[in-house]
């Protein structure tokens, strides 16, 4: 296997986790089922995971089983949007965003008293990308407009945002988290944000 995974044996040695842990966090869907890969090897039969996303997700575990009980961190770590609805002082009460970013998202959100995971999670992404220093508002607002434009393909499906930019021009672009883009030269990714870690990260501040 490639460098951009990991075997089970050096898992368990970087992390310090031991298989009971690693097997009963996957029984607890803390950990994804597909990130187990089986692969032949001169021993037989090895599983390897992908490195980054299984050592990230480790960290988090531990930095959040102290505090959380494992159901609770399942439910952070699910991709789904969270059936609920909360008012804007609520929002900054959970330091989910700050009180600059609630004002500058109000024109697409105005007419609401209480705001669902879908607008909470928009507006999360935005001042995410604001904060890169990489676009500008202009292209942070035009971000805002299209994820709203593809609410129903965010709900539905795990997916990575990104910004694209070519001889100056820039543009938005939602992928799969499975998939990979190949881009011709000239063409920057500037910006690729995991929407299911948003959407991890928000949960969290919820509980």
């Amino acid at each position: 296997m490639d460098s951009s995974y990991i075997s089970k044996k050096d898992l368990l040695m970087e992390t310090g986790i031991t298989y009971g842990q690693l097997y009963r966090w996957k029984r607890k869907n803390l950990i994804p089922e597909e990130w187990f890969i089986k692969k032949s090897s001169f021993t037989g039969q090895e599983t390897y995971f992908p490195k980054e996303k299984i050592l990230s997700r480790i960290q988090r575990i531990i930095d959040l089983k102290d505090d959380l009980s494992l159901d609770d961190i399942a439910e952070a770590f699910s991709p789904t949007l969270a059936p609920i609805k909360l008012t804007k002082e609520i929002i900054l009460e959970r330091n989910i965003v700050s009180e600059d970013v609630l004002s500058l998202c109000e024109p697409f959100f105005a007419m609401k008293e209480e705001l669902s995971f879908f607008d909470i999670l928009s507006m999360y992404v935005f001042e995410s990308v604001l904060k890169s220093n990489e676009v500008s508002l202009a292209e942070s607002k035009e971000m805002l407009q299209f994820l709203i434009q593809h609410h129903e393909q965010i709900e539905q499906e795990q997916l990575e945002l990104l910004f694209i930019r070519q001889l100056g021009v820039g543009f938005w672009l939602l992928k799969k988290e499975s998939d990979t883009v190949y881009l011709q030269p000239g063409t920057k990714k500037v910006i690729q944000l995991s929407l299911s870690r948003s959407i991890e990260v928000i949960k969290t501040k919820l509980t």
